[in-house]
């Protein structure tokens, strides 16, 4: 699979947020960036933005959202060490990340970077825009229990740590 590192960053989009069921309901965990859309930046060259708290807001978010989950004792050390290491670029966080929750899933995928940015609409497996907060996917996951709900959920928009602390091993049976 190709990672996109030469198109413009957007903002408001998942590049930089995910989207956790917690207590209160839906919230976002937005990483900080520094310039942004209006300045046409590559988003190999967006920077995250260390001024703010963001690494302790979002650790203790997922764990009051996931600490009793019955998985969380089992992957968050893991998660929390990638979050806590202040890379320098968003992008190094995101393929992080990446490759780490794809092995903890189990999801055999190679990852590699585009050489060159092509316009949208040239390839006929192009999904960069295809999902985004902004808009509703029609992708839906099987139904399963999660920590703050009285039977079973999803919203479509819930990061995959959520199916993951709440069912581990078996992830990969509800994607």
């Amino acid at each position: 699979m190709q990672i996109e590192r030469l198109e413009n960053y957007c903002k408001q989009s998942y590049r930089n947020r995910c989207y956790i069921l917690g207590a209160s309901g839906i919230q976002a965990l937005t990483v900080p960036v520094y310039l942004g859309s209006f300045h046409k930046t590559a988003v190999k060259d967006i920077r995250i933005d260390y001024s703010k708290r963001w690494q302790k807001v979002h650790l203790g978010a997922i764990s009051a959202a996931y600490g009793s989950a019955p998985y969380f004792i089992y992957y968050f050390d893991t998660i929390e060490k990638s979050i806590m290491k202040n890379h320098e670029f968003l992008l190094d966080l995101n393929m992080e990340l990446l490759v780490l929750l794809s092995d903890m899933i189990r999801l055999d995928c190679r990852f590699s970077f585009t050489a060159a940015f092509e316009p949208v609409g040239r390839k006929v497996d192009d999904f960069r825009y295809l999902i985004t907060p902004k808009n509703r996917s029609d992708y839906r996951t099987k139904t399963y229990t999660g920590v703050f709900t009285a039977g079973k959920i999803h919203s479509e928009r819930i990061s995959i740590i959520d199916l993951l602390f709440n069912c581990g091993p078996v992830t990969m049976n509800y994607l």
